[in-house]
């Protein structure tokens, strides 16, 4: 018998669509990678399992970095699998290729990624030829089984989705040619005067880091005005109103800090205040009511906006949380959506969702729910149901299926987007807008003081948020508008009592945060606050909805933007990279607003108005377009803004500029410079201006993280300005505390004035921080011993772990460190724990690892391994094999064969958070996973619809570190607890 392969895009869903179709298609079999019974047979990916990449032939495997390769721009696109996916693509294309499988639904997630998701893995089962069998869209905007029903009794046809298919492949190629052609372009660029200045660039983040560079660079050059506003108190016979100056003939300009109510001295402000002051105002009034209605239904990135604004959270996180109410608790509809309307059929939906609100237990919105079924609110309306609002996607509301236990998280955006969809039902709230005129006159001339009150008579939408009619208004401004003013009876001349300036400053635009960075995507860059013109730039915008988040994150991954506080700030690898891309005339990649264009083509292709050959075509072009400009770029410096620093040369006291590549001597007024500079990115790391002050300043700085040799390898290290009497000028050196000639300098050091850490252990004379190590004071030379004695030395930074003065005070008082868990091997790359121990026997500090149940595992040459990629080391020696790695050497240092290994106790110290839960006596890891068992089965939180996964409650949350985790994360996150 023939069966149908549905392929999902998480096995969550996979479960879900065989809960689902249970009751009408039979009872499913569970294997391993797969449900089925004798209709379907249900299956999913982890995302991603396959990407694209260039063909063998067109592949660069030596020289990718060198101009001579490049562009590269296959006339096809070869598929891969991802690595750590592959076992679940083999299994997914085993059920593609069965014999009895006639038939494919692709059920991954409706939008774009998912139709590229379903697609790649489809071709890859084909191998050389297509597999040739029928292909139906499972496409669903909600989770529910009802939902998920009715979405296989309107499965779309492959026909209807091509288009779609179409602008996911070329998404993905355009991504691949810009990033990987840009990339290897700018890389080549940066790198021409040696070293390795990894360089990335891509499609869509560059043009978003252009935004943020141009904000920053407009709050740098900014230059703040000093203007005054004049304030005054009238005194009329029911009580005191304020009132704020204003000019009445004033017009706009083209300057923007020009306004009706500031004045521009101080004097002139004076003035007004003085002549104004105890005289008696005529008063003319004008009321008028006004309306506002609630906001448009979400979409997910004004949704991601607005719980930034509200509580901070990231665009990352609220797509998350989104995605886990959509897929887990079925409690909201799709997620990754750009639509802010419902389709005009969704009345009926929309009613029987208040009604699920009105009996859901939400005390605090229950009754509103109620209210508007009871006056009939829920009725056909353009600005809520338009179904040319609607493309793939509708907006983002709750569905029929009230939730389970949330997160306190989850609830936030839950109520979020509950009041939102009950809000844009309810009346726009109503207001009286009073603007009140006060006119005084001193001497001939008349001063104009402007007061508006906004009292709010019916709450309407507002109701739901818990503004009533007596309570605040939601655009209160002091001493403008927003107060309720008391009455002026007519013919009544209220006397201005207090009159006085008030100084202020302009104040330059503010910097991004999430909420106003997704915003300025969504509108590719546009300065748009009307919520209806913002809707329409939306198809012209950077990105899409689901990949904004990851774009931002991106780029702070890569370090071109730092978070602070809820600002986003570039550094300066991004003003590098922007200097750069406009110097050599890039515009696609350094404007924003071209770049829109080219995400307004892929939606024109999804509705089969655009080619995606004609798409493509100008992809290419742009890439080699882009490759061409760097590559023939001819001139030594990049023209662009750059600074002067204050610091003078170390050489000859000049003057120190900025240019493209490198900070250099200009010489003194009316001299030759002297050659002094040094390079802006030395190992990949540019310099932010204050640390190359500090450099300057101080001759030394660090350690300071975030360098890569030439093979990629990470490193920490201290840089220093050192005179090389050859050249007899000043040069920059990596320092990697690796100083073991110091002693032969000649130099004295001294150590007056020092706090010692403790004893020496080899020695027992006093140990100091000198340089990038921490030192026995008979191991250098000194006033008091001209010749060293001693080699105790240990290193401030040892494979990359920040050693602290407190812990090196507890090695020599105690004999090791705390557990420190930050060592990155320099064999595998991957972080691990250790103490820092003196090991008496070998003369030297050395790895102490913490015991484990596992024997240790066999090198090749018969001794146990470590287990963290490295025999315990010394200090000395590991900051050697960081200093070898900088440099690329062949070979690692010899390192001392490693001690047998201590026997592992009976028992391990829980910590704070785990003894909370099952006691604080020292246990064995296996019963600690039993008793944390117990502790789940008693207080039922085995997920209901789930029960591989734990939910965690108040005592679990700090255990665990997140709301819910599944039983195969069990066993590693508790160990994380055992001390």
């Amino acid at each position: 018998m023939s069966k149908t392969l549905v392929i999902a895009e998480k096995p969550s869903v996979a479960q879900d669509i065989v809960r689902a179709l249970t009751p009408v298609a039979g009872k499913f079999d569970k294997h391993e990678d797969h449900f089925e019974n004798e209709q379907y047979v249900v299956t999913s990916a982890v995302g991603h399992l396959v990407e694209i990449q260039a063909p063998e032939e067109f592949d660069v495997k030596r020289g990718k970095w060198s101009f001579a390769n490049l562009p590269v721009i296959p006339p096809r696109f070869d598929l891969k699998p991802v690595d750590k996916t592959k076992a679940r693509l083999n299994a997914v294309v085993k059920q593609a290729k069965r014999k009895d499988v006639t038939a494919l639904i692709n059920a991954c997630d409706a939008g774009r990624e998912g139709e590229l998701i379903f697609r790649l893995i489809e071709q890859y089962a084909g191998g050389s030829k297509p597999l040739g069998k029928p292909v139906q869209r499972l496409w669903l905007q909600s989770m529910t089984p009802q939902a998920i029903r009715d979405g296989f009794q309107h499965l779309r046809s492959d026909a209807q989705m091509q288009g779609l298919a179409h602008a996911a492949r070329s998404r993905s190629e355009a991504d691949w040619l810009v990033g990987i052609n840009g990339t290897r372009a700018m890389t080549a660029f940066n790198s021409r005067d040696g070293g390795f200045f990894l360089t990335t660039v891509g499609r869509v983040q560059t043009p978003t880091l252009s935004l943020v560079v141009e904000r920053e660079e407009k709050i740098r050059k900014f230059i703040t005005r000093d203007y005054w506003e004049i304030h005054a108190s009238f005194a009329a016979q029911a009580g005191d109103y304020p009132g704020k100056w204003f000019d009445p003939q004033w017009k706009k300009s083209d300057d923007p800090e020009l306004r009706a109510d500031r004045v521009w001295t101080q004097q002139q402000a004076q003035a007004i205040a003085d002549a104004a002051r105890g005289q008696s105002a005529r008063v003319s009034e004008e009321s008028k009511p006004t309306t506002q209605a609630s906001g448009l239904l979400f979409d997910l990135t004004s949704l991601q906006r607005e719980a930034n604004g509200k509580f901070g959270f990231s665009a990352k996180t609220t797509l998350a949380l989104a995605q886990s109410l959509y897929e887990r608790h079925k409690a909201l509809t799709y997620p990754r959506t750009d639509s802010r309307a419902l389709p005009e059929d969704y009345v009926p939906v929309a009613q029987q969702t208040f009604a699920m609100l009105a009996t859901s237990g939400m005390a605090h919105l229950a009754p509103h729910a109620q209210t508007a079924l009871n006056n009939g609110y829920i009725r056909p309306t353009k600005r809520i149901f338009d179904n040319s609002k609607v493309s793939d996607h509708f907006a983002i509301i709750p569905t029929l299926q009230a939730p389970g236990e949330l997160s306190e998280a989850e609830q936030k955006l839950y109520d979020l987007v509950v009041r939102r969809f009950m809000a844009v039902f309810f009346p726009s709230a109503e207001y009286l807008v009073t603007t009140r005129i006060s006119t005084v006159q001193h001497a001939g001339t008349e001063h104009h003081f402007k007061t508006e009150g906004k009292v709010l008579v019916k709450p309407g939408w507002l109701a739901i948020y818990g503004k009533e009619a007596a309570g605040e208004v939601p655009d209160a401004k002091e001493g403008d508008k927003g107060q309720s003013l008391v009455p002026v009876q007519p013919g009544e001349q209220p006397r201005a009592q207090q009159v006085e300036p008030k100084a202020l400053k302009t104040r330059p635009p503010a910097r991004y945060s999430e909420a106003t960075l997704l915003g300025a995507m969504e509108s590719a860059g546009k300065q748009v606050e009307d919520e209806s013109m913002r809707e329409a730039m939306q198809e012209k915008g950077l990105g899409t909805p689901a990949t904004r988040a990851a774009i931002i994150e991106g780029l702070l991954t890569e370090k071109y933007m730092l978070r602070e506080g809820r600002e986003i700030i570039p550094t300066a690898k991004a003003f590098q990279l922007m200097t750069l891309l406009r110097g050599l005339d890039v515009k696609e990649l350094a404007r924003a607003d071209l770049t829109g264009e080219w995400e307004y083509k892929l939606a024109q292709m999804e509705k089969g108005q655009l080619s995606r050959e004609t798409f493509m075509a100008e992809i290419a072009a742009m890439t080699e377009r882009m490759v061409k400009k760097a590559k023939e770029y001819d001139r030594d410096t990049i023209p662009g803004d750059y600074a002067q620093l204050s610091a003078p040369c170390p050489n000859c006291g000049g003057v120190v500029k900025e240019n493209y590549r490198r900070y250099a001597c200009v010489g003194k007024a009316g001299a030759e410079p002297c050659g002094f500079s040094f390079g802006k990115s030395p190992a990949g790391r540019t310099f932010e201006p204050p640390e190359a002050e500090a450099l300057l300043a101080d001759k030394k700085i660090g350690p300071l993280e975030g360098f890569r040799s030439k093979a990629g390898w990470p490193f920490t290290a201290e840089i220093a300005l050192t005179y090389d009497d050859e050249a007899h000028n000043y040069k920059l050196e990596f320092d990697f505390g690796d100083d073991k000639n110091a002693a032969d300098t000649g130099e004295l050091v001294d150590f007056a004035g020092q706090e010692s850490l403790g004893a020496c252990p080899q020695c027992g004379a006093a140990v100091y921080e000198h340089g990038s190590n921490y030192v026995c004071s008979h191991a250098v030379a000194t006033t008091a011993q001209p010749v060293a004695t001693c080699n105790f030395k240990s290193g401030k930074i040892i494979l990359q772990q920040p050693v602290e003065r407190e812990q090196m005070h507890k090695l020599l008082t105690t004999g090791k460190t705390d557990l420190l868990d930050k060592f990155v091997s320099m064999r595998t790359r991957r972080a691990f724990k250790a103490h820092l121990a003196w090991d008496a026997a070998a003369g030297k500090v050395n790895f102490e690892f913490a015991p484990s149940k596992f024997p240790p595992r066999k090198t090749a040459g018969g001794a146990p391994d470590s287990g963290a990629g490295s025999a315990r080391t010394t200090g000395a020696t590991a900051t050697k094999s960081l200093k070898s790695a900088a440099k690329t050497t062949a070979k690692a240092a010899t390192k001392p064969a490693a001690k047998k290994a201590k026997a592992a106790s009976p028992g391990k110290q829980p910590s704070a958070a785990l003894a909370a839960v099952i006691g604080a006596e020292p246990v064995a890891h296996t019963e600690v996973i039993k008793k944390v068992w117990d502790y789940v089965k008693a207080q039922g939180l085995q997920d209901a619809s789930n029960k591989r996964a734990i939910n965690a409650d108040a005592l679990l949350l700090p255990v665990f570190g997140k709301p819910q985790i599944t039983m195969f994360e069990l066993a590693g996150i508790v160990g994380k607890h055992l001390a």
